[in-house]
């Protein structure tokens, strides 16, 4: 494993992943060198136009016993290469080859016998779908979704944007992107040499966003329909959402303390949708990324977390 950025707790490697219509693929997996040796482990997937910069996370989780890992996933953070469109894929299971190496990693080199995943957004809509498909493996113990990406309403987007059907446009004209529908305020209010208190790469992250295309829509619209037609996770499930939603083009301090990025009430609606088991939690003053919220917010959905995975004795 190579030095990562974060700095000497933490290492990474690249995992290979062969090659789509843009060439070679990878993604990169990083370790906290620090993690305690034992059978549990936790799993951070990030969302779109995102990467791993959450230390405190980790921290969370190597307190409680866990040894941790973060993916970047393909053409995100770490794993951009320099020929590649950033983020954009054609099928959301495209980023089941990185999950499917990583829990290899985990199972087979470290020896971890309970996998607890903990992702974000968009990549937790990638993860529940995984973990749908991966159901009847007994190391999968729990899955986390920090504000997932369960909904967007597509009839009335393709209406503004006066586009043919998503399934049509998508296909035939996967790289076109989208006009920008509003601000991109979310970033802004995160990074400390804007409106926030983190420190992260504005290269991986963006500060405007990165440029959405109409075949990685495409690919969105269609995992959500699966999910929400329903799936079958066998793993207690446990889905956080902000309380409010941020709705206004320009900026005001509630985008401190709401989802400027989601309806955090549509994540709510569809949480059902992943399986049998499925506790959900709103978090008042909470930001798209929870983990990212400003404090007493950050404070309490980390307490759920704790809560949570203490009630379903998940911990090592």
């Amino acid at each position: 494993m190579k030095p990562d950025k974060l700095g000497e707790l933490y290492k990474h490697r690249t995992l290979y992943l062969g090659e789509d219509g843009e060439g070679e693929v990878v993604a990169t997996l990083v370790r906290r060198v620090d993690s305690p040796n034992t059978g549990r482990a936790a799993l951070y997937i990030h969302g779109f136009s995102d990467y791993f910069f959450h230390p405190h996370v980790a921290d969370f989780f190597v307190e409680r016993g866990f040894a941790f890992y973060a993916l970047d996933l393909r053409k995100a953070g770490r794993s951009i290469l320099p020929h590649q469109t950033p983020h954009f894929i054609r099928h959301i299971p495209e980023y089941f080859s990185e999950l499917d190496v990583a829990s290899k990693i985990l199972t087979e080199e470290h020896r971890h016998d309970s996998i607890v995943v903990y992702a974000h957004s968009t990549g937790a809509l990638t993860a529940a779908l995984w973990a749908h498909r991966m159901r009847k493996h007994p190391w999968l113990s729990g899955m986390i979704f920090n504000s997932p990406f369960f909904e967007i309403n597509i009839a009335e987007l393709v209406q503004r944007l006066g586009v043919a059907p998503l399934d049509i446009a998508g296909l035939f004209a996967p790289m076109r992107v989208l006009p920008k529908l509003g601000a991109s305020l979310n970033v802004e209010s995160l990074h400390r040499d804007h409106k926030g208190e983190w420190d992260f790469d504005l290269a991986w992250k963006p500060l405007a966003g990165t440029p959405i295309r109409l075949g990685w829509l495409r690919a969105v619209d269609r995992a959500q329909r699966q999910l929400r037609r329903g799936l079958e996770i066998k793993v207690p499930v446990l889905v956080a959402a902000a309380a409010d939603t941020y709705r206004e083009a320009q900026w005001s301090d509630a985008v401190h303390t709401s989802d400027a990025v989601l309806d955090a009430d549509d994540i709510v609606r569809w949480a059902p949708k992943l399986g049998p088991d499925v506790d959900v939690v709103r978090i008042t003053g909470g930001r798209h990324d929870l983990a990212l919220s400003r404090e007493p917010a950050r404070s309490l959905f980390f307490g759920e977390l704790d809560s949570w995975l203490r009630s379903r004795s998940l911990m090592p």
